[in-house]
């Protein structure tokens, strides 16, 4: 199961990240790293971006990056 395919209000963990290169240390260095808890907060009306909290902090982040984060 990836990111994208997670519901509003819903919390999952990080298992593994894919992606390559640049784009892989860009979520790596916004905090998304294996085993970091995610909770779902809202979705924007078109389906993108979604808002989640981690760490603390929010942070929103585009479904087509969501799409390579696989949680459990």
């Amino acid at each position: 199961m990836t990111l994208k395919e997670v519901k509003i209000g819903e919390s999952c963990t990080v298992k593994r990240i894919h992606g390559e290169g640049a784009l892989k240390r860009r979520i790596m260095d916004m905090g998304i790293t294996k085993g970091v808890e995610i909770y779902v907060r809202k979705v924007a009306p078109l389906g993108d971006p979604v808002e989640i909290t981690l760490r603390g902090y929010e942070l929103s982040i585009r479904k087509e990056d969501a799409a390579l984060i696989e949680v459990e």
